[in-house]
């Protein structure tokens, strides 16, 4: 298989793939409810995902060296305090990355 054909059919798969799994929920519960269990997995899923995010972040944080994770430490109970406060997402996942970014680059905390 050539290199531009073989690339077309992965394409093709991938959008086949893609455009099935966007319309199979249409086709099963189109005309009755979902069943209990899967409304419950879409209200928690996203909460589970974040926290796996979390902890996967926090898994190289060397505590036992400076800064001991302070800035990791510092951006959660930030991000957590906003997200209470606001109750938006978006705010708080981008004001998270750029404080994190800042604290980090600029060495906020090098002094403990």
């Amino acid at each position: 298989m050539t290199g531009t054909l073989q690339m077309l059919v992965t394409i093709a798969v991938i959008a086949l793939a893609t455009f099935a799994t966007r319309v199979l929920p249409f086709l099963c519960f189109g005309s009755r409810e979902p069943p209990a269990i899967l409304s419950t997995i879409e209200k928690n899923l996203p909460p589970m995902i974040l926290l796996l995010l979390v902890i996967y972040c926090l898994k190289d944080v060397q505590w036992f060296a400076a800064p001991y994770g302070v800035p990791e430490l510092f951006t959660i109970g930030v991000v957590a305090g906003l997200h209470f406060w606001k109750r938006n997402a978006m705010l708080s996942i981008f004001a998270g990355t750029g404080l994190y970014m800042v604290l980090v680059q600029f060495h906020v905390f090098s002094f403990l």
